[in-house]
């Protein structure tokens, strides 16, 4: 006899999965539904977004009123074999579930007995208990058993245009509302970093009530002037405007965070997605068909610390123009020997690099146009 449970079937007590990996937003629409998963599993680069997810389960898991009997949550590192069983066989107190959490999974690598008593339980796990396992955040690559036998959720860095949404939604939860360009100016003064927007958007909160947060309100909380954002210093890089850039330059490199070595990682991985855009260009691709070939170029490759797609995607189809494949490969060549520099010479000028190699890419453009 089989029956349906949203993603997963039962047979005689034991879970079979149907589908094991799912998006942030799958899950979510399931858990607000009642279909909860006897376990869950999330790795991934974004602590933030595993903390909403756990939130998320937790709130339809157990009834608030009787958490303290029946939510559990421990370290991987400190159980055993025999506390896994109890821990995750105990039934709930006054409730028809408990919920369990074990943090820091990977660390039953080096406890593989401990290990394979969860593997062993997530087989024929327990019908009244959820489980959600945790892996921290310096573990890159996910755990194949626990892919396999639990829900997982791969909790990376949003593409900028998922991440907007996030900042609109997590800031309307505080009340907080955004003026036009306040939200996108936000985003580019602190990156794609949800921990980091969190904290911005609590000072947000401090606010008077009622009122949208401009511009100017974020350039200030925050400690960065529009237009002077990373990203701006490196528009007028790739505009081939050297001396506005070397002008940004103390600025920007004077914000938490930012360093020589980052600005010209940025300044590569805009060179490598402009170079792409100009092969379509070369093959007389232009006008809104260049920008589709960005976009999918940025949805292909998804770099960290860009602006929106569609906003990237515009700046790429218009910098192709002017950026014939010479001049990157130049200018690429360049970014590289400044980036080993920033790396391998303590003593040099870190400002002093990073104008050398803004003068260098506008020297490399100029030759090649």
């Amino acid at each position: 006899m089989l029956q349906e449970t949203g993603h997963f079937t039962r047979r005689h007590g034991a879970v079979k999965f149907l589908m094991p990996l799912q998006s942030r937003k799958e899950v979510g629409a399931a858990v607000k539904k009642g279909a909860l998963a006897p376990a869950y599993y999330l790795f991934g680069s974004e602590d933030v977004l595993k903390e909403e997810i756990i939130r998320a389960v937790l709130d339809r898991a157990v009834d608030p009123s009787v958490r303290d009997f029946n939510f559990d949550q421990r370290s991987a590192a400190g159980l055993d074999p025999e506390s896994i069983e109890t821990l995750c066989n105990t039934l709930p107190m006054m409730a028809e579930r408990r919920a369990v959490l074990i943090r820091d999974v990977e660390a039953w690598k080096r406890k593989p007995k401990a290990r394979a008593a969860l593997i062993r339980y997530l087989e024929r796990p327990a019908r009244e208990t959820v489980v959600i396992l945790v892996q921290g955040a310096g573990e890159e690559d996910a755990d194949k058993d626990f892919s396999r036998l639990a829900v997982s959720v791969e909790c990376d860095a949003l593409p900028a245009a998922e991440l907007m949404k996030w900042i609109t939604t997590r800031a309307a939860e505080r009340g907080v509302t955004f003026a036009a360009g306040a939200a996108e100016h936000l985003l580019k003064c602190v990156g794609p970093s949800p921990s980091l927007l969190r904290l911005e958007i609590e000072k947000f909160a401090a606010l008077p009530a009622g009122e949208a947060v401009t511009v100017e309100q974020v350039a200030s909380l925050v400690g960065i002037r529009y237009g002077e954002t990373v990203l701006d210093w490196r528009d007028a890089v790739m505009d081939g405007t050297p001396a506005r850039a070397v002008a940004l330059l103390g600025r920007v490199l004077e914000q938490p965070g930012v360093s020589g070595v980052g600005l010209v990682s940025l300044l590569g991985t805009s060179l490598i997605g402009v170079g792409v855009v100009r092969a379509a260009y070369d093959r007389r691709v232009r006008g809104a068909a260049l920008e589709r070939a960005a976009f999918d170029a940025l949805r292909a490759g998804r770099p960290g610390r860009l602006g929106p797609w569609k906003e990237e995607a515009a700046h790429w189809a218009r910098w192709a123009a002017s950026w014939p494949m010479p001049a990157i490969a130049s200018a690429l060549r360049a970014a590289l020997a400044a980036d080993r520099a920033l790396k391998n010479t303590a003593l040099s000028d870190e400002r002093g690099l990073v104008a050398d190699l803004v003068m260098r890419l506008a020297l490399a453009s100029a030759r090649a146009a």
